[in-house]
């Protein structure tokens, strides 16, 4: 047997079994995280129990959520409820809030429409459905979907196809239309505008002309998946 004495190395402990490095590193970034998550929760201070002081903790709480981005009331609610406010206090703050305007979803919606709109071209499809998501009541999103006319929604599908034109010169008609098609539909564009919107801009470029008249809107518009 080995020993200090001879040389040889001392036999590893055989109680233990050393992990792979790519193991090793992986639970330590988890057990790591979870520390971190664990510590931030311990260190969160307990509740208030006098009314006046979580009436306060609660509009703190809004403040530093408002901060960041305009919120919703179902945005703000959550985020008090999170932190484990009651629902009479968390109903009470957000109601002052309502009455002196800053909480207002009908406003909140029509800036998140301009905005997402312009910024990402996003059609009104996608943009319900994120408002929806963020408890915008249907009244107030239809009324800030009234505001992006049509024509308007066009417009913007034909930029966006152009942009993403100009990247694939090289990749075969078919493949450029299902990708620009794919990409309108994503963007919650529906399936007779996304498809006659490429087609068009297909037709102007003389070799995908042919390509161009050859497609069938009725018949491509069944296979784009809207988005949900």
């Amino acid at each position: 047997m080995p020993s200090e004495t001879d040389g040889g190395e001392l036999p590893a402990d055989p109680g233990r079994r050393a992990a792979p490095p790519s193991s090793r590193g992986r639970s330590s970034g988890r057990s790591g995280s979870r520390e971190r998550s664990g510590r931030r929760q311990r260190e969160q201070p307990p509740l208030p129990t006098d009314p006046v002081e979580l009436g306060e903790l609660a509009r703190e709480i809004c403040m530093r959520q408002l901060a960041v981005r305009p919120r919703t009331r179902v945005e703000l609610a959550t985020a008090l409820r999170r932190r484990g406010i009651p629902d009479d206090v968390v109903g009470q703050v957000l109601d002052r809030y309502d009455e002196v305007g800053i909480i207002d979803d009908e406003a909140f919606a029509r800036a998140w429409v301009t905005s997402r709109h312009h910024g990402k071209g996003l059609a009104r499809r996608a943009l319900a459905g994120e408002l929806r998501r963020k408890g915008v009541e249907d009244e107030a999103v239809r009324d800030a979907l009234d505001e992006l006319d049509p024509g308007t929604e066009e417009e913007t599908a034909r930029a966006l196809v152009a942009r993403r034109l100009r990247s694939e010169r090289t990749a075969p008609p078919d493949a450029v239309f299902r990708r620009l098609v794919g990409m309108l539909a994503r963007k919650g564009y529906p399936a007779g505008l996304a498809i006659r919107v490429v087609k068009e801009a297909l037709a102007e470029r003389d070799e995908t002309a042919g390509f161009a008249d050859g497609i069938d809107p009725d018949a491509l518009a069944e296979s784009v998946a809207p988005v949900e």
